[in-house]
C-alpha cells in the first residue's frame, strides 16, 4: 500500500497538537505537546494515500518517485570487435583539464549550489543542459532532413527521454534523432575538431597553466562535461540512414575510448553516464527536473524524466503575437515571474536586425521595492530556448529592472564566454531592448493615459532613477516622467511634451516648484507672479525629483528653471502684470530704493548680498533668491551624520522686496523712529522669506524675536485702547 505524508494527514497531526497545546504553557505541557506532534507526524506518514497521486516512497524521503515512472534500460548488446582508438592530443588535454582540475570546481558549485560565478559555469548547466541542447539539434536536424529525404524514419516520436536511478548511480539522456555513423562517431566524440575548445587550447599553451579555470567560462565543453560528473560513460547510436548499423562508444576519459558495433540498438542517440561518488544527487529526480526547468524548460521538444513530461510550459515568445491569447500571457508571466499578480503591460516583440531578438516583456501590477526590498532584474537571457543568464543583471539597464520577461537570441551562441557576452552580444541586446522598451512604455502612455498615470504612481520611482542613471537614454526616459502642475487638477498629471505644447508663445523654459503638497505650492510667494502672468508650473513632490531635473537639465530646447530661482525672478514674462492691486499710500522708487539698501544694511551683506525692489509680488512682502534648495540642504545633513562636523557657512542670498506691502510700507516710517522694533521687523521679513522658501534650518531662532514683536503689538493695542478711551 501506498504511503505519504499529506497535506490532509497533516492537518490531522496539526489538530491533535492543538490539543495538547490547549492547556497551560508549563515546562511539562509543552514537552508532552512536543512528543504528540512528532507522534502525529509519524502516524500521518503512514495513512493511506489513494494510488492516484502517483506517490511510492513512504515517510520524509526528499526525493519522491512516481508510481508510474519508466526507467530507460540498456538492452543494447555490443556484437563486434572492440576497437581502441586513442583521443587526439588536443582532447586528452581537455579531458584532463575537465575530469581532474575543474572536478574541483565543480564539487564548489555542488556544494553551494551558486549561479553563475565568475569564469566558473555550474556543474548542472553543462552536464545536463547541454545534453539537453545536444539531444534537441538531434532531432531537429532529423526533423529537417526527413523533409529533405525519404527513408528517414527512426519509427519514434521527436522525443528526449531522460532517466535517473539512485540505486545505480546512473544518469541516461535518450534522442530519437538522426544519430551518427562510425566515421561521425569518430569526428564527434573522438576529436575536438573545430570547437572553440581546440582555440582555447592553443591559447593556454602561451597563458600558461593558470588559465585552466577558465574553459568552462571561456568556451563550452559540450559534450565533455560529462566527465565533470561521471566515472564512466557509454554511448549507443544508431543513423537514421536506411541500413546503418549500431554501435556502442565508451570511455573513462583516461585518454581512449572504445568502438564496437551494437544490436537493439534504437536509431538515435543513448547516454549513458556512471556517475562519481561526489555527483550522485544528478541522480535524484528532483534535483534534475529542478535543472531542466530551470535552463531547458522551453526546448522545442517533449523531455520526459523518467516517463513524467516535464517541460510543460510553451515558449510563447516563439509563437507569433497574435495567437497568445491574453490567459497564456498571464499563466506564462506566473510561471517565468514566480508570482500570482497579473502583468499590467505586455511586449510581444521580434526583430531581425540588427540582432535576431524574440522576446515577451511583462510590466507586474505591484513591485517589492514599495516595502523596500530590492527589485532584482527579472528578465532571463536565452539562445534558441535554452537558458543562458538567468534573471540577466545586463540585459536590461538597472533602472528597468521591474521589468519581467524572456529575451532570446539565436545570435547568441550556447557556449558563448561570459566575457563575450557582456563585451558585445549583451550589449548589443542592451541596446535594441532598452530602446524599445522605452518605445513601448511612451505607446501605452498614450493609448491609456490614465492608465499609464496609475502605473506611474507606482513605478514612476524607476522611471526617475533612469532619468538619473542612464546618460544615453535620458531624454527618451524623459518622456515617460508624469508630474502635476499649477493648470491640471489634483492628481491629474501631464508629460513634459504636453507642457512644452501648450506653454506660452515667448516662454523658453520650463519651469517647476519643489513642495511636498500642492497646497503649499498654490500658496508659495513664488508661485504668485506665475498665477498672476498664466504661465504654468510643474510641481515636484518627490525629494528626488529635484534630482531629476538637474540632470535633465533641458526637454526640446526648454531650460527647466526652479520657479524659486533668480532666473526665474529675471523672466519677462513674469513682470507683465505688475502688483497693481496696491491699496493705500505707494512707495516712490526713490523710496523704494532706499528702503532696500535700509534692509541690507540691517540684515549685513554676510546674510543678503542683494535687495531688489520688484512689484511682481501680490500677497508676500519678501521672497529670497539664489538659496540652496532645501532637498540639498538636508542630503547635506545627511551626509554630515552624527559626527560633529563644522557645519558650511551659508551663502549669502539675493533678497526680493514688494514695496507695495503694508509691511514694508510701515517699515520705512518707522525705520528712523524706532529703530529697534525696526530692526526686529526686517530680520522677521527674511526668516520669513526663509521659512516659505523651506531652507530655515532652525526655527527656533525666532521664537524670541516673535515673542518680542507679539509683546510690542499688544503693548500698541492697549495704549490705542487707552487713548481711544481718555478721547
Amino acid at each position: 500500500m501506498l504511503r505519504i505524508v499529506t497535506r490532509s494527514s497533516i492537518s490531522l497531526a496539526a489538530a491533535r497538537s492543538r490539543q495538547a497545546l490547549a492547556g497551560s504553557f508549563t515546562a511539562g505541557s509543552i514537552k508532552s505537546a512536543s512528543a504528540l506532534v512528532q507522534k502525529s507526524l509519524v502516524e500521518a506518514a503512514t495513512i493511506p494515500v489513494a494510488s492516484k497521486f502517483g506517490w511510492q516512497r513512504a515517510g520524509y524521503s526528499t526525493d519522491v518517485t512516481n508510481e508510474k515512472e519508466e526507467l530507460i534500460e540498456e538492452n543494447e548488446v555490443v556484437t563486434g570487435k572492440e576497437e581502441v582508438h586513442e583521443f587526439k592530443t588536443e582532447t586528452k588535454r581537455l579531458l584532463s583539464i575537465v575530469a581532474n582540475s575543474l572536478s574541483l570546481f565543480g564539487k564548489r558549485s555542488i556544494a553551494h549550489h551558486t549561479e553563475l560565478n565568475h569564469n566558473i559555469c555550474e556543474i548542472d548547466i553543462y552536464s545536463s543542459s547541454e545534453l539537453v541542447s545536444n539531444a534537441a539539434d538531434a532531432l531537429e536536424k532529423l526533423r529537417h532532413h526527413q523533409m529533405m529525404e525519404q527513408g528517414l524514419d527512426s519509427g519514434k516520436p521527436l522525443e528526449i527521454h531522460i532517466s535517473v536511478d539512485q540505486s545505480k548511480k546512473q544518469f541516461i539522456i535518450q534522442d530519437y534523432g538522426i544519430g551518427m555513423t562510425e566515421e561521425e562517431i569518430n569526428d564527434n566524440l573522438g576529436t575536438i575538431a573545430r570547437s572553440g575548445s581546440k582555440a582555447f587550447l592553443e591559447k593556454l599553451d602561451k597563458d600558461g597553466s593558470g588559465s585552466k579555470e577558465n574553459i568552462i567560462g571561456q568556451f563550452g565543453v559540450g559534450f565533455y562535461s560529462t566527465f565533470m560528473v561521471g566515472e564512466k560513460i557509454k554511448v549507443y547510436t544508431r543513423s537514421a540512414k536506411p541500413g546503418s548499423k549500431g554501435y556502442c562508444w565508451t570511455t573513462d576519459g583516461q585518454g581512449s575510448y572504445s568502438l564496437a558495433e551494437a544490436d537493439n540498438v534504437t536509431v538515435g542517440t543513448k547516454i549513458v553516464i556512471e556517475l562519481r561518488d561526489d555527483c550522485k544527487q544528478f541522480s535524484s529526480k528532483i534535483e534534475v527536473d529542478s535543472i531542466i526547468k530551470k535552463y531547458s524548460n522551453f526546448v522545442g521538444f517533449p523531455i520526459y524524466l523518467n516517463g513524467g513530461k516535464v517541460n510543460t510550459v510553451e515558449p510563447l515568445w516563439t509563437k507569433e503575437k497574435n495567437s497568445v491569447t491574453t490567459d497564456q500571457h498571464k499563466e506564462f508571466y506566473r510561471f517565468i515571474a514566480g508570482a500570482w499578480d497579473e502583468p499590467q503591460y505586455t511586449l510581444h516583440y521580434k526583430t531581425d536586425a540588427p540582432i535576431t531578438i524574440s522576446s515577451i516583456l511583462y510590466v507586474p501590477e505591484r513591485h517589492m521595492e514599495i516595502i523596500g526590498q530590492r527589485q532584482e532584474p527579472g528578465v532571463s537571457l536565452y539562445s534558441r530556448k535554452v537558458l543562458i543568464q538567468p534573471k540577466s543583471k545586463g540585459l536590461l539597464p538597472d533602472w528597468l529592472r521591474f521589468v519581467k520577461g524572456v529575451v532570446d537570441s539565436e545570435d547568441i551562441p550556447l557556449n558563448v564566454s561570459r566575457e563575450l557576452l557582456q563585451d558585445n552580444i549583451l550589449s548589443r541586446l542592451r541596446t535594441v531592448m532598452t530602446s524599445r522598451v522605452i518605445k513601448w512604455l511612451e505607446s501605452e502612455a498614450k493609448r491609456d493615459t490614465k492608465r499609464y498615470n496609475d502605473f506611474f504612481l507606482d513605478f514612476g520611482q524607476f522611471i526617475k532613477e533612469g532619468v538619473c542613471t542612464d546618460a544615453m537614454y535620458k531624454k527618451d526616459i524623459a518622456k515617460l516622467l508624469r508630474f502635476e502642475t499649477s493648470a491640471t487638477k489634483d492628481n491629474e498629471m501631464v508629460s513634459l511634451k504636453e507642457y512644452a505644447d501648450r506653454k506660452k508663445e515667448d516662454q523658453k523654459r520650463i519651469y517647476y516648484l519643489l513642495t511636498p503638497k500642492r497646497k503649499f505650492a498654490e500658496e508659495s510667494p513664488y508661485f504668485e507672479a506665475f498665477k498672476k502672468n498664466g504661465i504654468e508650473v510643474l510641481y515636484l513632490y518627490d525629494t528626488v525629483d529635484e534630482f531629476v531635473v538637474n540632470h535633465l537639465r533641458e526637454f526640446q530646447g526648454l531650460d527647466l528653471v526652479a520657479a524659486d530661482s533668480a532666473e526665474a525672478a529675471d523672466d519677462p514674462l513674469l513682470s507683465l502684470n505688475t502688483n497693481d492691486t496696491a491699496s493705500g499710500e505707494q512707495l516712490s522708487e526713490t523710496d523704494a530704493k532706499e528702503l532696500a539698501r535700509y534692509i541690507q544694511e540691517t540684515l549685513g551683506f554676510n546674510v543678503v548680498k542683494q535687495v531688489d525692489v520688484s512689484r511682481r509680488l501680490v500677497n508676500y512682502p519678501a521672497v529670497v533668491l539664489e538659496h540652496e534648495s532645501p532637498a540639498m540642504r538636508r542630503m547635506m545633513q545627511m551626509m554630515q551624520g552624527s559626527a560633529k562636523m563644522e557645519e558650511p557657512e551659508s551663502q549669502p542670498t539675493r533678497l526680493e522686496i514688494n514695496p507695495d506691502h503694508a509691511v514694508l510700507k510701515g517699515l520705512f516710517k518707522v525705520r528712523n523712529e524706532k529703530p529697534e522694533l525696526a530692526k526686529m521687523v526686517t530680520e522677521q521679513i527674511y526668516d520669513n522669506a526663509l521659512c516659505a522658501a523651506g531652507v530655515l534650518d532652525d526655527p527656533r531662532s525666532m521664537v524670541t524675536r516673535l515673542n518680542k514683536l507679539l509683546e510690542f503689538s499688544i503693548d500698541n493695542v492697549v495704549r490705542q485702547d487707552k487713548k481711544v478711551k481718555l478721547d
